[in-house]
């Protein structure tokens, strides 16, 4: 039997706990990809963890109610745990930048949440780094921010990847000549379209008063996928103008892209779908071998600011940091984090020297751990509080070091000798005390 005491040591479950040198590694991978941001313009903003919900409400085409952790404030509003940032992002464009019309580069690192048992083995909670470029609609645009969401996973240290994208307004083009006025036949038609399902689709339109032409075009949407020369066959099969226009856009990005010198990392996906409905252009994804989920996501987002006041085009991308520390680390390419902390360990007596020496080093920029030692302690010199305690020796410490991640130990026991151990093969050599204190 499971008692209470030792239940709250586990998390909930779609949560989990991130320490020791993997928590290293994110905050490391973390300051890598921001540092890509800075160096397009991007800057800084901090958006709160819970909003009202009406922030997230499924007219603004976020996600479903039911998959969002709920709360209530002391007035009774009901607040929720932001399952996506980009809508947060989007009023406060709308409320501190409402006059600017040239363009805004935005920037953020979070946490979302989504409660959603139907993604089993998914983490309910992740983190993301993002960016927001508002007040811009041209492809150039769109490109800059496929250029970012590369050279990010250049710089996490991925060698390959795949980077597909589509554009909303096709499938949406479709939608309409078609004559769907269903919101559950659309959702339909989007889920089997998005699982490949020919089956689906067929069963969908088979029974609509369409052409022929565009009941065998949404029949191939699950197969429009592949280089750049799908995008020739997909007009070849429709004379909608909002479809070519949709289209030609990607076509024209890829040209971009060909400069940037990153069109090897693109290729096309044109029934790729969203379960966020603000999309109404360019969308795209992210993979990577070894993991099935998206590493990257986005797209552009050309009402939603519009939503909260701030008649606008913008486009966004989110990397799930999450999904990339699983990648790289099935790839084994996730960097190492090497030993950098010194133990400084030191018997009761020389308590002024140890911290005398600890406070130089931290002036120096190194880590050092300062640690009241109780190895070599007499048996007779213990308290009565002290008698039962175990005496440490070396190996223990070293042992304990290398559980911590520390890299060398200096020992101060008595008034001629440090020692000095190296917790990786644990050698051992000695240094003058007097020299070394005095130096200090």
């Amino acid at each position: 039997m499971l008692y209470m005491k030792d239940k709250l040591l586990h998390t909930p479950e779609g949560v989990r706990d991130i320490y020791g040198t993997e928590c290293a590694a994110k905050l490391i991978l973390q300051k890598k990809l921001d540092q890509v941001l800075k160096l397009y313009g991007f800057r800084d903003i901090q958006t709160p963890s819970f909003e009202f919900f009406d922030i997230f409400n499924q007219e603004r085409g976020t996600v479903s109610s039911k998959d969002m952790y709920k709360l209530f404030d002391k007035e009774g509003n009901t607040m929720v745990l932001r399952p996506d940032i980009t809508p947060s992002i989007a009023r406060c464009v709308a409320k501190y930048y409402k006059e600017e019309e040239l363009p805004i580069r935005l920037c953020y690192i979070g946490n979302t949440y989504i409660n959603s048992t139907t993604y089993q083995g998914k983490l309910n909670e992740v983190t993301q780094l993002g960016a927001e470029l508002v007040n811009d609609d041209s492809v150039d645009a769109d490109a800059q921010m496929l250029a970012i969401t590369i050279e990010c996973l250049l710089k996490a240290g991925l060698k390959e990847f795949q980077l597909e994208i589509g554009n909303a307004d096709f499938f949406r083009s479709l939608i309409s000549e078609a004559g769907f006025d269903d919101e559950e036949d659309i959702v339909k038609l989007k889920t089997s379209i998005e699982n490949k399902s020919m089956f689906g689709v067929e069963d969908l339109v088979k029974n609509k008063k369409i052409s022929q032409e565009l009941k065998e075009i949404f029949l191939k949407l699950p197969e429009l996928f592949g280089s750049i020369e799908i995008l020739d066959y997909a007009k070849s099969l429709t004379n909608n103008p909002r479809a070519i226009k949709a289209i030609n856009r990607l076509e024209e990005l890829y040209d971009i892209m060909a400069i940037y010198g990153f069109e090897k990392y693109i290729s096309f996906d044109l029934g790729m779908l969203s379960k966020y409905d603000y999309y109404t252009g360019l969308i795209f994804k992210a993979y990577t071998y070894k993991t099935g989920e998206a590493i990257v996501t986005g797209g552009r987002y050309d009402n939603l600011v519009g939503q909260f006041g701030k008649n606008c085009p913008a486009i966004g991308l989110a990397i799930v940091i999450d999904n990339l520390m699983t990648a790289l680390n099935r790839q084994k390419l996730l960097p190492r984090i090497e030993a950098s902390d010194t133990m400084i360990l030191y018997r009761q007596e020389y308590r002024k020297h140890a911290i005398a020496l600890a406070n130089y080093f931290r002036k120096e920029g190194n880590n050092v751990v300062l640690q009241l030692s109780n190895t070599h302690i007499s048996k007779s010199n213990m308290s009565a509080d002290n008698k039962s305690m175990d005496i440490l020796s070396l190996n223990d410490y070293r042992s304990y070091m290398q559980r911590m991640n520390i890299g060398g130990l200096l020992l101060i026991d008595n008034d001629n000798e440090i020692t000095i151990m190296d917790a990786h093969d644990g050698s051992i050599k000695k240094a003058d005390f007097k020299e070394l204190i005095g130096s200090k």
